[in-house]
């Protein structure tokens, strides 16, 4: 009974290899490899505990996991914080690289800071989040950590269908089924999920659909992979005034009834394995984006329309030697990209706004890296493994519009721009006996430019100078496999990243910022009794500006040694899973975020806030079940975001309390 709730309310660190609940994770090398006897730090997030979840917001998931704290925004929208602060603009975009089966969502130089809204995440298998840079199989944007949405195992057998209503006109539709065919392992799966929005003009339309096929003949394996979304979303914005998260009245109002954003992402990808002999094989994938986007830039006085997107093409490939003391692969990457970006106002010419096109133009991205990592035993119970990886990027921009500056915008004439990145790591693993391990790992991050930070600039800005960010970090970590099934994780980190970019107060760009960042991380799960287990995440981190800024704004001005901003000092996710009879299934999950800072100058916080949520399951009859939740149970009054900007106070508001109930059928 303790093993079944296991499954389905956690995100449990493995114990060690050789015990039968270990867990095999993809993230961190591109193959197979147990959790317990890797020197990165993965969370994993199963179907039990995705389904279980029913998230209406994928924040709701991945803040689950250590070290993760998703801001969420109106409708589908969000800011990630991953072993950071939450960031923003070009950061918010760069700093976190979102895959799914291993593959960028979107090509790495056109991210999207609420890029996982193009993930299929209610039909995933399951989640893994690395926590700090990626490996040598990552390039650019694998910098503070990555999400890996990973398509379910089509050779499973069995189907699912869940309708789900819920407070603020909330309806969910998901429908998936897999198993044998003709072809071989099928997965067809589809989820849409629509609603109001509990605030004015808020409504949300997102829907997804997957397949995928798995085949083989001899030495060869095959495995072709579908994903669609579509997006349309009225988006509300920010409520001002100090505390005014507090007036229910008030964060109901939408500021901006006529901000939207509509979407859609269409990825294909066909994965292969080859075996070439008893040692080596041959592994990798060809795949093809496309991704499109309008949205009303509500934040701007301009309220100019954005019409925006990408189509890409690529390749991985490995070579893999596996041995009895280890391992080793070699690799190399390569993708084509090409890209729009149009801004256009409709208003008419007020200040530095000028009615018409602010922005037209197209860049071509032509990406390679090169890649070696691999894995040996020293001795018994003692393993290192290492690799490196260099890449390549070279944009190619072409202005349609007149050259030079119009009002606050300031169009550059055609040019080319490469950036080329070099990311090493090295860890080991110790198996210090069969219930404790030690890891430990320095590896480096890196993030090219985004295309809208090198090219979407204002008078006044240049990028003459600017080099790729680089994050180094050195963590260690220990894992431990007590009695009755306890297990626990735990990671120390410190992290100094440089070549920080971004756009100050003053509308400047600053190409040499530096900050630093050190926490702890501890995971766990504890089965207190045959139908009671405890269950969750904490993290306390400190992330500070290394360098100083002056700047016009006093509530930005930066100053060494001051916190960044929002970048909650503490943070955990403590879930209580009861079992009182066979049939029903209980959680309470308790959400704390700590106090912040809301400015660069650290003069205006925000209080932190706490959250309970409650779920529940009942099993009607085999196959059929019941379920149903109440989210933010103590109907607290709290902001998913705040901020102090243009000399105030806004927020995003977090929602009152809400209800959802559902019914499942599966087999």
């Amino acid at each position: 009974m303790a093993g079944a709730l296991l499954a389905s309310l956690a995100a449990v660190p493995a114990a060690s290899a050789q015990e039968p609940g270990d867990v095999i994770v993809v993230s961190a090398t591109r193959s197979e490899q147990s959790r317990s006897a890797s020197a990165v730090p993965v969370a994993v997030i199963d179907a039990g505990t995705i389904m279980d979840t029913g998230a209406q917001h994928v924040a709701e998931l991945l803040n689950r996991a250590p070290g993760v704290y998703v801001h969420r925004g109106n409708g589908a929208e969000h800011l990630t914080a991953i072993r950071s602060p939450v960031l923003s603009a070009g950061a918010g975009a760069g700093s976190f690289l979102y895959l799914e089966d291993g593959i960028a969502l979107r090509a790495p130089a056109f991210a999207n800071i609420n890029g996982l809204f193009e993930a299929v995440d209610e039909l995933a298998g399951r989640v893994e989040i690395i926590r700090g840079p990626g490996g040598a199989v990552y390039g650019s944007n694998a910098l503070h950590g990555l999400v890996n949405v990973i398509t379910p195992d089509p050779s499973v057998p069995g189907h699912r269908a869940e309708l789900e209503l819920g407070s603020f006109g909330r309806a969910r539709v998901t429908a998936q089924a897999s198993g044998s065919t003709r072809m071989g392992d099928g997965f067809a799966g589809l989820s849409v999920r629509s609603e109001d929005g509990w605030r004015d003009d808020a409504g949300l339309l997102r829907a997804g659909v997957q397949t995928r096929l798995d085949w083989g003949r001899g030495a060869t394996q095959m495995s072709l992979r579908v994903s669609l979304i579509h997006l349309e979303q009225e988006t509300a914005t920010f409520v001002n005034g100090f505390e005014a998260y507090r007036d229910e009245a008030l964060s109901r109002r939408n500021a901006n009834p006529e901000a939207f954003r509509d979407a859609s992402a269409l990825r294909v990808a066909l994965h292969g394995d080859h075996r070439l002999s008893s040692n080596w094989s041959l592994r990798g994938a060809v795949y093809a984006r496309s991704n499109d986007m309008r949205f009303r830039l509500h934040f701007l006085p301009s309220r100019a329309l954005e019409e925006t997107g990408h189509d890409s093409v690529g390749f991985q490939s490995a070579f893999v030697r596996q041995g009895g003391a280890g391992s080793v692969t070699l690799g190399v990457d390569g993708e084509w990209t090409r890209g729009y970006l149009v801004e256009d106002q409709t208003l008419a010419s007020f200040g530095a706004f000028p009615q018409g096109i602010h922005y037209d133009y197209d860049v071509e991205a032509l990406t390679g890296a090169v890649f070696v990592q691999g894995r040996h035993s020293l001795a018994q119970g003692l393993e290192i493994e290492g690799g490196a990886r260099l890449e390549t990027t070279r944009f190619d921009y072409t202005n349609n519009t007149a050259d030079g500056a119009i009002g606050r915008f300031l169009r550059l004439p055609n040019r080319s721009d490469t950036f080329t990145t070099f990311a090493p790591h090295a860890g080991l693993v110790w198996q210090a006996t069969d219930r404790v391990s030690v890891f430990g790992r320095v590896a480096r991050g890196v993030r090219a430019p985004q295309t809208d930070e090198l090219y979407r600039l204002q008078p006044g800005q240049e990028i003459d100078g600017i080099e790729p960010e680089q994050l180094d970090s050195l963590e260690a970590g220990l894992r431990l496999a007590g009695p009755g099934g306890l297990a626990l994780e735990l990671t120390g980190f410190s992290m100094l990243k440089r070549n920080v970019f971004f756009r100050d107060a003053d509308g400047l760009n600053v190409t040499d910022g530096r900050t630093t960042h050190e926490g702890v991380e501890l995971e766990g799960v504890w089965p207190v009794m045959d139908n009671l287990t405890l269950s969750g995440a904490l993290t306390w981190a400190v992330h500070r500006y290394d360098f100083d800024r002056p700047v016009g704004q006093a509530s930005e001005v930066i100053v060494r040694g001051n916190r960044v901003d929002t970048a909650p000092e503490w943070l955990w996710n403590i879930r209580a899973g009861w079992q009182p009879a066979e049939r029903l299934h209980l959680e309470a999950e308790w959400i704390h975020v700590g106090e912040y800072f809301a400015d660069a100058a650290n003069t205006a916080r925000y209080a932190g806030h706490d959250i309970v949520n409650l779920r529940g399951r009942f099993t009607l009859r085999s196959g059929i079940e019941v379920f149903a939740a109440i989210r933010n149970a103590a109907d607290t009054r709290f902001a998913e975001r705040a901020d102090f900007a243009f000399g105030g106070y806004r927020y995003f508001p977090g929602e009152p309390r809400n209800f959802s109930v559902g019914v499942r059928v599966r087999g």
